[in-house]
């Protein structure tokens, strides 16, 4: 479907999601969080986006209301897991190459809550959307990748390191960039693990 077609008016009685496809509604979101990446949620706006994606901003209006509730939506959208299909057999190898799938991603995710950084503490919607796309997800995987190395028995149920594992891994991610002015990349997670995190939990 054209851009033209899917911003075409609608008869009246129907919805006007239905005229948008997946592909087309894909587009507005992979725009409009590429622009917070590069410009900031601020300055992101509906104008902004709508001559980005050469459709009306009435289109846009129409789908999502508000601009909260437009990047909510393309938060959402980009829900993934990124360590969901780890299992080596080995809690040292999976936590490596956790920290491998989280580097190689660092500088998009980052900037992108860098950028929301002010907005999210203001909105509880976009709040809410970014802890579903980008947080509560890789928390979980990572939180199931720990408790198969304890049903292995290579860490013990109770040691006290378990607990801040996902905090050390996603807080590093945050915090480089402030403290040493580079992304936490690939490399960087790699030995961040093998010199404090298999260490606190007694692995190799």
């Amino acid at each position: 479907m054209t851009s033209q077609a899917a911003d075409r008016p609608e008869p009246v009685g129907l919805s006007r999601r239905s005229k948008i496809t997946p592909e087309r509604e894909q587009e507005f979101f992979d725009a409009v969080l590429e622009q917070i990446r590069s410009c900031g949620y601020d300055a992101v706006t509906m104008d902004g986006i709508a001559a980005t994606t050469r459709c009306s901003k009435s289109t846009l209006y129409r789908q999502w209301k508000t601009k909260p509730q437009f990047v909510a939506a393309a938060l959402r959208s980009h829900r993934r897991v990124r360590f969901a299909d780890i299992d080596t057999g080995s809690l040292a190898e999976d936590l490596r190459q956790a920290a491998r799938a989280a580097g190689e991603g660092a500088g998009k995710d980052t900037g992108l809550l860098q950028a929301l950084g002010h907005a999210v503490m203001e909105d509880p919607e976009l709040k809410g959307a970014l802890r579903e796309a980008l947080v509560e997800p890789e928390i979980a995987a990572l939180r199931e990748i720990l408790e198969r190395g304890v049903a292995r028995g290579e860490v013990p149920a109770g040691h006290p390191a378990l607990e801040y594992v996902p905090a050390q891994l996603f807080g590093m991610l945050r915090i480089r960039p402030v403290v040493d002015g580079e992304q936490a990349d690939a490399e960087y997670l790699v030995r961040f693990v093998e010199a404090v995190v298999l260490p606190a939990l007694g692995l190799p």
